[in-house]
């Protein structure tokens, strides 16, 4: 489910509730991830904004959900910002399967091409 912006600035108690991560954690990935960081207020509180929060949802995705590694996840975060994938990305998952799906459908033919041949003996 998207996140969508109600207001400016979330605090950490907040965030952690939207991301389902403790605030130890979000404090480790500020130390992790560079383009992590949030501003603090007066008072010396983190104030997430929405970008923040939605940079911490895709590291959440990336580590939770397909089992990257801290340094796996900072460098697919570099390579989706290079190139612009952030909007219409797709998972290293996904862009895995498109290369093994077609391998997949010639090794089907070829099957079935062998199972012919065996049928006219």
């Amino acid at each position: 489910m998207p996140f969508v912006p109600q207001k400016l600035y979330y605090k950490i108690r907040e965030v952690c509730e939207i991301v389902g991560v403790e605030a130890h954690v979000l404090r480790f990935w500020e130390t992790e991830f560079p383009a992590l960081s949030p501003p603090k207020s007066k008072s010396g509180q983190r104030t997430y904004r929405p970008r923040d929060i939605e940079l911490l949802l895709r590291i959440r995705e990336l580590l939770y959900e397909e089992g990257f590694t801290i340094a796996g996840a900072r460098k697919q975060l570099r390579a989706e910002k290079s190139t612009g994938a952030s909007a219409g990305r797709e998972t290293a998952k996904e862009q895995q399967a498109a290369p093994d799906s077609d391998r997949l459908s010639k090794v089907k033919a070829e099957l079935e091409n062998i199972l012919t041949l065996l049928d006219r003996e």
